[in-house]
């Protein structure tokens, strides 16, 4: 039997091409595309792409080409059925078994996915086109949303009396149409009631695009209703487990790293209307780790934004205790706490996108910094106050599930109230030591960390040649041609060969060179652990010597080849890829 469309969609949809190859293939971004060493192929310089935008791998060296089913058949040696399986519990799916029982399911979710269809369809309509319903459309203008907002999130109006459950009757039984949600029974009066009825109705998609549930908002001032509600839960929708506009904001996760996430319906139409799309909302329950994990699959940099007002800002501690257990080295979670009174519709409407997108990057609080900053405000400065502090902190550190973030975390948390005890002075001393140490350690890493590959390259090669002045003065030849990529160190190296050639005595104070950047040189130049062993070794230097040039001349040839690869990616013209092929074969010379 085969597999339904719609679950492998929905595989698809759940899964980016990255997330299921980086699995076992070391990726780096660059650009739209990743990159990586071929897992079809021993190679030293990767020809492996991964495009998430277009769905697909492509191998360079062995024209490996395919999407996520494929690599799993190919890398893992499996069935199609199996990479399914795999593929399936990685998305966090259940397995599909083709008994009786999932025939039937399956059945009831097309029932389920027609129904809503038919019901959002035709009360968006009813928005955009009945007159009776002025009512609904004066408070969206006066929420200044007009016409296109409506359509894109496919908002629609319920009037006080909806009758749609009997047109419904005469296509689904009245079990499925109860099962739903839509719908209820009014015990008393016998008849069946549109949960929904009088409000505006915010579809919720899963992340394929199709409905699975509604929110709701009142538009009267009516004290005995609740301002929202939301569908309830059902075989096929979990609040826990979905967020409103996933759908539309993960398909901009190949071009925007970061995602807001909000608490209302409201605030993600009104980012959107100020041309801020990266934006879900949680369905009206705490949130929970799994929205966390969710999220985590399609962006690094998680943004919670609350309402400005203690509800909102109880709201963002539970979120921060939740979440903080989906912690990884290479995601972020941040908090951004707007003024009182406001919430992120108001606000953006108010000050425009640009003021909102400067209001996130001075004032968003990392979680850990949150979470410490929270707990912190709630104690007194006694032992026991402390001790009670720094064992919720430790329990909250002990709930992340990665081992690394974990220990950083419970590093940072400890090092803070460290600041805030007093202390022994040889405790003082201790702290002081570590805390030097560990801010000098920090320095150089961020140093280092800002340096490319190439300019590290470069550096090792001006650190041989300055150290080894005469032996390369009477072996000019072979640096004359070697090609530098970073202006700056081009100048300094063109410099050297300049002074070498003149055949005046030469030494590092005659070449008059920057002395910051000779003291960075010297500073992170890899080679020289190297040559701490080799300094009387001419041969050996030579030898280091050829290869930095040929990893030059090699990094020469990748950038030419990332040029064709992004060109191959967007013409797929066998010219582009005979023209790569050539290079690939001089790389491999080499």
């Amino acid at each position: 039997m085969k597999y339904p469309k719609e679950y492998l969609d929905e595989i698809k949809n759940r899964l980016k091409v990255s997330t299921v190859v980086s699995k076992s293939v070391s990726l780096k971004k660059r650009g739209k595309e990743y990159v990586g060493l071929s897992p079809f192929k021993n190679e030293k310089t990767p020809s492996f792409t991964v495009n998430d935008e277009k769905e697909f791998y492509h191998c360079f060296a062995t024209s490996e080409h395919g999407n996520i089913f494929d690599f799993v058949m190919k890398t893992q040696n499996l069935k199609f059925g199996e990479a399914v399986k795999y593929l399936a519990q990685l998305a966090g799916m259940q397995p599909y078994m083709f008994s009786k029982q999932d025939e039937e399911r399956e059945k009831k979710w097309n029932e389920y996915k027609s129904i809503f269809s038919q019901y959002v369809d035709f009360y968006h309509n009813e928005l955009l086109k009945n007159e009776n319903y002025s009512i609904a459309r004066d408070y969206l203008k006066n929420r200044s949303l007009g016409k296109e907002e409506v359509k894109k999130f496919k908002i629609g109006y319920i009037e006080k009396n909806p009758n749609f459950f009997e047109e419904l009757k005469k296509d689904y039984s009245e079990q499925t149409l109860v099962e739903t949600g839509l719908f209820y029974l009014d015990e008393k009066k016998k008849i069946y009631v549109e949960r929904f009825r009088g409000r505006l109705i915010f579809p919720i998609n899963n992340i394929s695009g199709q409905p699975i549930a509604l929110g709701g908002r009142i538009i009267e001032n009516l004290d005995y209703f609740a301002k929202y509600i939301n569908s309830p839960e059902t075989n096929f929708f979990k609040k826990g487990s979905n967020l409103y506009n996933l759908d539309l904001a993960r398909k901009l996760s190949n071009k925007i790293d970061q995602v807001y996430l909000v608490e209302g319906y409201m605030d993600v139409v009104g980012l959107s209307k100020n041309k801020i799309d990266n934006a879900v909302a949680n369905l009206g329950t705490s949130l929970t780790d799994k929205q966390i994990s969710t999220l985590n699959q399609f962006f690094d940099d998680i943004i919670i934004c609350f309402d400005g007002d203690e509800s909102g800002y109880k709201a963002a501690v539970r979120a921060a205790e939740n979440s903080i257990k989906e912690l990884k080295p290479e995601k972020q979670i941040s908090f951004l706490f707007l003024p009182d009174k406001e919430d992120p519709d108001s606000y953006v409407n108010k000050n425009g996108k640009a003021n909102f997108l400067d209001f996130t990057k001075q004032s968003k609080l990392s979680i850990h910094q949150f979470i410490f900053s929270h707990y912190k405000k709630q104690t007194n400065n006694n032992p026991s106050s402390m001790a009670i502090f720094e064992k919720k902190l430790r329990s909250i550190a002990n709930t992340i599930k990665d081992d690394f973030i974990k220990k950083y975390v419970l590093e940072y948390f400890l090092e803070k109230i460290a600041d805030l005890t007093p202390h022994s002075n040889q405790n003082k001393r201790f702290y002081s030591k570590k805390t030097k140490s560990l801010e000098s350690t920090k320095k150089y890493l961020k140093e280092s960390q800002s340096l490319t590959g190439v300019e590290l390259k470069e550096f090792s090669l001006i650190y041989l040649v300055l150290n080894n002045l005469n032996l390369i003065k009477a072996n000019i030849h072979l640096i004359e041609n070697i090609k530098l990529f970073t202006e700056i160190n081009k100048k300094i190296f063109d410099l050297i060969i300049q002074k070498l050639r003149s055949g005046d005595q030469s030494s590092i104070e005659d070449l008059n060179l920057d002395k910051q950047l000779i003291e960075k040189i010297n500073k992170f130049a890899p080679i020289k652990h190297i040559l701490k062993n080799q300094s009387n070794n001419d041969q050996k230097i030579i030898e280091l010597l050829e290869d930095i040039s040929r990893d030059l001349m090699n990094y020469d040839l990748e950038f030419r080849i990332q040029e064709l690869e992004s060109k191959f990616s967007a013409d797929m013209s066998e010219i582009t890829f005979n023209e790569l092929k050539e290079l690939k074969k001089k790389q491999n010379l080499n």
